[in-house]
């Protein structure tokens, strides 16, 4: 009898011994998958796009610096876009309004160039579109919230390329009413307030795109209603030799797109399409190593004549114009490559 008491306990521990070991793997298990779950829900995503808080005045042909961790938008009105706390605030406006115009940053300040005032249209057989085209530069102190004026730019232009390395801001192609802005290459050096010119482009473009790697410039030609052969053009340029070089062409001709460089890869976002009546949301990096494009994911909203930033490694895509809904967008999205 003890002895059949014994079995029975014996049989009952083994049984709970296994049930416990069988709720402690189910336990574990759920552990895991709880906490991949938070992982996944707090960890970037790659390749994909996400909506922030929108501006506040929604703009379009604006120019755009990143100063201290904080993204510029410099257009109709000045406002400045805090990623970490995703919000914006209103500063100080331009001395001379304008749109089309060029942004760079050298030194923490901030260098409004070129540009357009939109009053009137440039005069018969004169380049398309409003003008009068301006060549004013204005540097904005965003510790001060103030603007200075500083030496004009040689070529006046709009919708032209702006590059910094090496602390000079280099202005590339663009349009005004002459059509001599086209191949203009010149170099503001903020220590001396003054211009030089440097080696012509040798593909004039009057929408260019630049971005910088390494010290070299990239020159993305866009002029994309036209659907002409040049209008998927890329150059660099080299400071140093003062010399141009073709590289491999932009895989989606439009105009009026964005451009950011993110871990030495160019990213071409949004614009207007070749032959289209519409904004595309395309999306396109280019890598200067192997000098090769490659598709990524389209941006959430379409949009032309917006605004590119980097901060921090994430691209946001704030602003510009959506032609299928006809209106100006204050839309903002952050592109985590």
């Amino acid at each position: 009898m003890r002895l059949a008491i014994l079995d029975l306990l014996t049989i009952k521990t083994a049984r709970h011994s296994a049930f416990r070991s069988r709720r402690q793997v189910l336990l574990a298990t759920i552990a895991v998958l709880f906490l991949n779950s938070c992982r996944s829900a707090t960890e970037p995503c790659t390749d994909c796009w996400t909506t922030k808080a929108s501006m506040l005045t929604p703009d379009v042909e604006f120019g755009v610096g990143v100063m201290n961790g904080i993204l510029y938008a410099v257009g109709a009105v000045v406002q400045a876009y805090d990623p970490v706390a995703n919000s914006w605030t209103t500063k100080a406006s331009m001395p001379t309004r304008r749109g089309g115009l060029g942004v760079g940053v050298v030194n923490g300040v901030l260098y409004a160039v070129g540009g357009e005032d939109g009053l009137y249209h440039c005069p018969f057989g004169g380049a398309p579109g409003p003008g009068p085209f301006l060549g004013v530069v204005e540097a904005y102190d965003p510790v001060a919230n103030t603007w200075t004026t500083k030496a004009s730019m040689p070529t006046p232009r709009a919708r032209f390329g702006v590059g910094v390395t090496n602390g000079v801001l280099y202005a590339v192609g663009g349009s005004n009413c002459s059509g001599v802005a086209g191949d203009r290459v010149e170099a503001y050096d903020p220590v001396t307030d003054t211009w030089t010119s440097k080696a012509s482009l040798p593909t004039a473009g009057g929408d260019l795109r630049v971005g910088v790697v390494d010290g070299v410039l990239y020159a993305i030609r866009g002029e994309g209603g036209n659907c002409s052969s040049s209008s998927t053009v890329v150059e660099s340029y080299d400071p140093v030799a003062n010399a141009w070089t073709t590289k491999a062409p932009m895989p989606t001709q439009r105009e009026a797109f964005g451009i950011g460089v993110v871990d030495g890869v160019l990213y071409a976002v949004g614009g207007y399409g070749c032959g289209s009546s519409f904004s595309v949301s395309a999306v396109e990096a280019y890598d200067p190593v192997s000098d090769t494009w490659t598709t990524k994911a389209s941006m959430l909203t379409p949009s032309e004549g917006l605004g590119v930033g980097v901060v921090g490694g994430v691209l946001y895509a704030v602003g510009g114009e959506n032609t299928l809904l006809i209106t100006i967008v204050g839309t903002n999205e952050a592109y985590q490559p």
